[in-house]
């Protein structure tokens, strides 16, 4: 069964720096590495088109590279043993389906919400070990917009049951890793 570390982070913190090198520790001890990318990319928006390739380029070529923006739960639970996976990042993931959904649908934010529990059940299921990486939003101003506070409180309700299921959690603040768990 998998093991799921949970790394936590405001912007350019440095978690997913810090996830990396925690996966390039498990490489070395003969895993192979799955990167589960959830972030899009949309010729539109060069500014997260540039981020997509910063992020490509500290990758190491031996790394499997899967960009899954909605289904993570299929995706961890179809990897075979002897696997780490890195996702990056639950915070996008949440984004992605938040906007997935139409926007008057009733009970989104409990489908958002039952998804985040069943991330928790497929990582802990999955064969291969799985590090995630997610934003800490809760520590910043109170978004002004309706849409960013319920984005907010879904990812916070997110990282809270991604924190229980987690064999390991660390939340790292400019640059310097601590172990929460």
């Amino acid at each position: 069964m998998g093991r799921l570390t949970l790394v936590l982070g405001g912007s350019r913190s440095g978690k997913s720096e810090f996830a990396e090198n925690l996966v390039r520790e498990a490489e070395c001890a003969g895993k192979k590495v799955v990167y589960i990318a959830t972030c899009e990319s949309r010729p539109e928006d060069r500014e997260m088109a540039e981020r997509i390739d910063r992020h490509r380029k500290r990758r190491p070529s031996s790394w499997r590279t899967e960009e899954e923006p909605l289904a993570l739960e299929e995706t961890l639970l179809g990897l075979e043993s002897g696997t780490v996976a890195l996702v990056d990042c639950l915070g996008l993931w949440v984004s992605n389906l938040l906007f997935s959904l139409p926007e008057q649908q009733e009970g989104k934010e409990e489908e958002i919400l039952r998804r985040a529990e069943a991330f928790c059940r497929a990582a802990s299921a999955s064969a291969a070990d799985v590090v995630a990486v997610s934003s800490e939003t809760g520590m910043g101003v109170v978004p002004p917009a309706p849409l960013g506070r319920i984005y907010r409180d879904l990812l916070g309700l997110a990282n809270q049951a991604a924190a229980r299921s987690a064999g390991e959690a660390w939340l790292v603040v400019a640059g310097l890793p601590l172990k929460i768990k």
